[in-house]
């Protein structure tokens, strides 16, 4: 399996009244580290929808476990866990910059064609793992 890190810094929208990090953003920034992921191994996701493929959420998973703050300095670390030709598992882990553990979850994705329907990537596509 293949981990990636990718880093980030808290930006001020991102907090909330109390000046911690909104739970919503952390979706947002495992999409992120998903996407720095595939980068990382030579896949352009532009290039894949370009292709007529998408590859969906189908189901997430997050357990906070400690909270962000504004101008945290972030490390998302992404693995790719399971990848069967239609379906792609990521684990992700969110640390800070004292390598304090904030979060951890996973997602699932369902790789879809134009029509909507599941099929499997082309071969050139496919992530290394």
């Amino acid at each position: 399996m293949t981990t990636t890190r990718c880093t980030l810094t808290v930006r001020y929208a991102e907090t909330d009244a109390q000046g911690i990090v909104h739970h919503s953003n952390y979706l947002v920034w495992f999409e992120e580290g998903r996407s720095d992921f595939l980068r990382q191994q030579g896949v352009n996701y532009t290039d894949v929808e370009k292709a007529g493929y998408f590859i969906v959420v189908v189901d997430a998973q997050l357990r906070y476990k400690s909270p962000a703050f504004y101008e945290d300095r972030l490390c998302i670390e992404t693995t790719l866990e399971k990848f069967r030709g239609k379906v792609l598992e990521f684990s992700y882990r969110v640390l800070n910059q004292d390598e304090r553990l904030l979060a951890e979850g996973r997602t699932v994705h369902m790789v879809i064609g134009k029509d909507r329907r599941p099929v499997s990537l082309p071969e050139g596509m496919l992530p290394r793992t």
